[in-house]
């Protein structure tokens, strides 16, 4: 099987994430739609596929780096995944105190909070490694402009949300449409330095 280069999975997982959010944007009305439990539930489900394949690529990315990437992959995976654990422990114990009244549809949120946490972690424990940073690698020039897709994404959830009268859930695509583009101007200005660094 051929090795899985930083740029070929930057590549595909564009595309899965596109896949995933088109899944996400004709999954809602064909599941209000819906009336057979059974279809309901595949419906329900079927945003996952996408995010199995996400799963996939990063354990064939990691299965092809050297001895200290798989290093910096197990640290920062292991810091995200402590991290989530403990804010998900905190947020149950409220909920079951009676303090927070979140339903069962705030776990939607475990996977991209964990994703999130593992690319910090990530560009942390490589830094203090010294390895290059991943968005300023070869093959990476168009990703700011994937952050700003998923910024645009989130903000037409957004949108939805608010024009459904779901003001909490429009608020919370919205917070994530302002996190993604923030990381699109930083991903943008480490671009350049790193382009200014080369010249010199």
């Amino acid at each position: 099987m051929a090795r899985l280069t930083q740029k070929h999975y930057e590549q595909r997982l564009m595309l899965v994430m596109l896949v995933y959010m088109a899944v996400l944007f004709a999954d809602g009305p064909l599941l209000r739609a819906a009336t057979n439990l059974p279809l309901k539930a595949l419906l329900a489900v079927a945003p996952v596929l996408p995010m199995l394949y996400v799963i996939a690529l990063m354990w064939w990315r990691v299965r092809d780096s050297d001895e200290l990437e798989q290093r910096t992959h197990l640290v920062a995976l292991g810091v995200a995944t402590a991290l989530v654990s403990a804010l998900s422990m905190v947020v149950g114990f409220l909920v079951a105190g009676g303090v927070l009244h979140w339903g069962g549809g705030v776990l939607i949120w475990v996977f991209p909070m964990l994703m999130a946490g593992y690319g910090i972690a990530y560009r942390q424990v490589a830094r203090r490694y010294g390895m290059g940073n991943l968005c300023t690698g070869e093959g990476s020039a168009w990703m700011p402009w994937y952050f700003v897709l998923l910024a645009l994404v989130m903000a037409g959830f957004g949108f939805n949300a608010w024009w459904h009268h779901l003001r909490g859930d429009a608020l919370v695509f919205v917070a994530t449409a302002v996190f993604f583009v923030v990381v699109a101007i930083r991903a943008r200005v480490r671009q350049v330095r790193a382009g200014q660094e080369r010249e010199d």
